[in-house]
Parts: structure tokens; C-alpha cells; sequence
């Protein structure tokens, strides 16, 4: 049984992140604030979803609670809404790649919508930067 088991696990974690993938839909996004967190948009890569924190894995968006510049403050605030409007554009699905969360216990997904993830279209419009395992500097561009 234990043999059959552990079989069974080695296989799933082979399959390709796509078929354990969560399917998210019908859900009704609004930015969060300092009441109870259930389904909101902290900001650009943080959302709550049915209770649970999810931290956006393919990517990384400007800081929006303690920006580095003023710079940073206004294209983390556009990138916090437009992930509101991206999730509230239909159903999506969460793909676990990699390690399941985060040292600050948010679960880690890739967000996907007819195969395309949502945050490849946050770093398509200037709004995020791909992970690369620590954060950019979004100050750099606008130092004098």
C-alpha cells in the first residue's frame, strides 16, 4: 500500500503544472482593505481568493506599500488594478510550479487564461517584471 502510494505521488509531481491546476471562475474581485480578506487584489502579484493568499509565481510588481520612489507608488497602484480588471475578466485557472508557497505562507501560482498567463500580460504592458528570485529596481530608470 505504502509501495502503491508513494507511486502514485512521484507520478503527479511529474505531470506538467497544468493538470493539477485549480480552477478559479465566477468570483467577484475588489481592492482589499483592512477588513476580512476573502476575494480581493492586495496588489499587482498578491490576491486573495476564497480566503486563501496567493502570491502571482511568474512574476514581480512594483511595491505598493512601501514604494522606493514615486515612481514605483504609481505603477504598483496601475498594476494593482489591472490585475483586478484581468481576474474579473472570466474564469482562470492557478498552476503550481515549483514550490507550493512562499516563506510568508502565500500559496505560489501561475494565474492562466486560455493559456496565456495573466502575468505575461502585466510584463507585456510595462507593469511587471519576470521573477527572477529577488525584486527589480523600479526607481533606476527615473534617478536623475
Amino acid at each position: 500500500m505504502r509501495a502503491t502510494l508513494a507511486l502514485l505521488l512521484a507520478l503527479f509531481l511529474l505531470l506538467p503544472p497544468s493538470a493539477h491546476a485549480q480552477q478559479a471562475g465566477g468570483a467577484r474581485f475588489v481592492p482589499c482593505n483592512s477588513g476580512p480578506r476573502i476575494t480581493c487584489v492586495v496588489d499587482g502579484d498578491t490576491f486573495w481568493l476564497d480566503g486563501t493568499k496567493i502570491r502571482i509565481a511568474d512574476i514581480n510588481t512594483p511595491e505598493t506599500s512601501r514604494p522606493a520612489c514615486p515612481h514605483e507608488a504609481e505603477l504598483g497602484r496601475r498594476a494593482t488594478w489591472r490585475l483586478l480588471d484581468l481576474l474579473n475578466d472570466g474564469p482562470f485557472t492557478l498552476a503550481r510550479q515549483g514550490r507550493d508557497e512562499d516563506r510568508y505562507g502565500r500559496k505560489l501560482r501561475v494565474v492562466m487564461r486560455d493559456g496565456q498567463s495573466l502575468g505575461q500580460v502585466l510584463v507585456a504592458e510595462g507593469l511587471a517584471e519576470l521573477w527572477q528570485g529577488q525584486r527589480g529596481d523600479w526607481c533606476v530608470a527615473n534617478r536623475s
